[in-house]
């Protein structure tokens, strides 16, 4: 994914530490977003994901190191889908309509850049039909679709995606996978968690954390039954080998979020 027509630097952090009272959740972590590339941040529960992409995303200071630039670029970032039935009793539409708050505010009237912005965002997340119906009545694929749809409804330039296909239904999956790919040729940086080695494999870098940054590169540099042993330990299952003729590792996980803070 991505391009070369985008390498220009959207956040770098140096040194970056976080501390929750005595538990170090990330210790020293150095790492550059770039203009048109996707990052994979993968690693156990507690390896510091959910953590780290609170960081790009501003919500939580480092306890020591370095975020810049400051203030920090346009951010969208769409935390993991939850239970059904949580929310207010709010149309799709309306909460695509949310996107659009930061450039119209509250109170502020849409303009026809506001609705093209909130119709292409609907369309290429396969929700358009879905936005007179209540959020709560959606099944957990068309929720997550329309929360992603929310988010690129405010152009950001740093989309964040916190487990974005963990258990959605697979027509769901594609089609996030190819938002993905569609937002980085346009130039937005993507950052996702996960859990799923293929889906980590569909970006163009992978971060492999164990509270530290393990490696980071290439998926094929750093998807490899060394670097995942180290992140993961005692939660990998033997080898096997994959239809492309490489190793694989099974990956036994509860697919929740870090338990840091």
């Amino acid at each position: 994914m991505g391009t070369d027509a985008g390498h220009d630097l959207r956040m770098r952090l140096e040194g970056v530490t976080v501390d929750f009272g005595r538990l170090r959740a990330l210790d020293a972590i150095d790492l550059e977003l770039r203009a048109g590339r996707s990052l994979a941040l993968i690693g156990a529960n507690g390896s510091g994901k959910s953590t780290l992409l609170n960081v790009f995303a501003g919500l939580i200071k480092p306890t020591s190191g370095r975020v810049s630039p400051a203030p920090l670029p346009p951010v969208a970032y769409v935390r993991q889908h939850g239970p059904e039935g949580n929310w207010l009793p709010l149309t799709a539409g309306e909460v695509l309509r949310m996107g659009r708050y930061r450039s119209t505010g509250w109170w502020g009237r849409f303009t026809d850049a506001d609705r093209a912005s909130m119709a292409d965002a609907a369309g290429r997340m396969a929700v358009t039909d879905l936005l007179d119906r209540s959020f709560d009545e959606l099944s957990g694929g068309q929720r997550q679709r329309v929360m992603i749809a929310q988010a690129l409804a405010q152009q950001p330039e740093v989309l964040l995606l916190d487990e974005p296909i963990t258990g959605l239904d697979l027509p769901s999956q594609e089609l996030i996978l190819q938002m993905i790919e569609g937002e980085t040729t346009k130039g937005t940086t993507v950052v996702i968690s996960t859990h799923h080695l293929d889906e980590a494999r569909h970006c163009d870098a992978v971060a492999l954390l164990a509270r530290r940054l393990v490696a980071i590169g290439t998926p094929d540099a750093v998807l490899t039954p060394a670097g995942l042993r180290e992140a993961f330990g005692p939660r990998l299952l033997g080898d096997h080998t994959h239809h492309r003729h490489d190793t694989e590792l099974l990956v036994l996980d509860d697919h929740g979020h870090d338990h840091t803070h």
